[in-house]
């Protein structure tokens, strides 16, 4: 994973989110980490609840969208997975090429995770003043991702330095916790400022649902990419409404390995290249005779034209012609060359 995670690496690190779309089920689980595979991301990312660890009887739900659970803790309850099937759904992954990421919420989850050996941690926005739990994760040395939508820049600042106090490589993606984001929310002007006041790797955590904030981010210098994905825009739970198709999500890393290869080369304008020049040559034009000209004629403007294809004087040396004399005849549409013409006016 280290080898995406670079301010200066031109490749951008896609995680497909999946937080609670699997809604409980195991198996929707593992179906998301085969769609994620297929549609090229370069990480599939769950969210470890354990219930107990982290919540109590009185969380408010922030929708109230279950018609099952009559609790937001009964919904953490329902939403848990033993150790044994994290495990197999982080084996799993790693089979299908992708990188294994979940969120803790509780220092249980990350004791868990640990034991899975992710590639780095995740930090949801919700922890972003969770002094403990980040202290623990820095100091493991893997790579901290850090989400700041639940955070202003003085709480930024409090997680960065705790993060940066240990051994571990940082990015930080900014984030809108609003689902979904409206455009006029979703806050691409801040990826300089992250860059600019952290100096590490920046990205987007995008909840608008589309694929453009993730496009333009790139462009933007974010080399970081997470965005929530959904099998269906039918399926159940909060967070489809923000979230990917499979269909969306390949549309996206297409797009964005398309502008990895335009960051990866840049044009010089200046430089003649042997495609521009035959292209110049066959849309370009060249100053022909109008008519059955004699050696000897001296050309006016009423004696010549711009006609392709290209390859002779260009329009833009045709009035250096006028008051020349021809030295060979030329016939009506043929291309009048530098060689044709006396280099002395009249």
């Amino acid at each position: 994973m280290e080898t995406f995670f670079s301010p200066s690496n031109p490749r951008c690190l896609v995680i497909a989110e999946v937080a609670q779309t699997h809604d409980g089920s195991l198996g929707q689980a593992h179906a998301f980490i085969d769609a994620a595979a297929g549609a090229g991301a370069d990480a599939i990312k769950f969210q470890t609840h354990i219930a107990s660890a982290e919540s109590t009887p009185a969380e408010q739900f922030r929708i109230k969208f279950s018609r099952q659970d009559a609790s937001r803790y009964d919904y953490w309850k329902r939403m848990e997975f033993t150790e044994a099937q994290w495990r197999g759904l982080a084996d799993h992954a790693k089979e299908s090429g992708l990188h294994f990421l979940s969120s803790p919420f509780s220092m249980e989850a990350v004791d868990l995770l640990e034991r899975l050996n992710m590639a780095a941690w995740k930090i949801a926005s919700g922890e972003i003043d969770n002094t403990p739990m980040l202290k623990r994760l820095a100091a493991t040395g893997r790579p901290v991702i850090l989400s700041t939508g639940l955070g202003n820049w003085q709480d930024i600042d409090r997680a960065v330095a705790l993060v940066k106090n240990g051994t571990a490589p940082l990015g930080v993606l900014q984030t809108t916790s609003m689902y979904p984001t409206p455009a006029e929310h979703v806050g691409l002007n801040v990826l300089a400022e992250l860059r600019q006041r952290y100096g590490c790797t920046v990205g987007l955590s995008d909840h608008s649902g589309t694929i453009f904030p993730g496009l333009a981010a790139y462009s933007l210098g974010g080399r970081l990419l997470e965005v929530h994905l959904t099998l269906s825009r039918q399926m159940f739970g909060p967070d489809v409404s923000s979230s990917l198709t499979v269909e969306e999500l390949a549309q996206l890393v297409t797009g964005l390995r398309f502008l990895e290869k335009t960051h990866g080369h840049p044009v010089d304008k200046n430089a003649a290249s042997e495609h521009v020049q035959n292209m110049r040559r066959l849309f370009g034009k060249s100053v022909v005779a109008r008519r059955k000209m004699a050696a000897g004629t001296f050309i006016s403007a009423d004696d010549v034209t711009l006609k392709k294809p290209g390859g002779g004087v260009s329009p833009d040396k045709m009035e250096m012609l006028y008051g020349r004399k021809l030295l060979r005849a030329v016939e009506p549409d043929e291309a009048i060359g530098d060689n044709d013409v006396d280099p002395k006016l009249t």
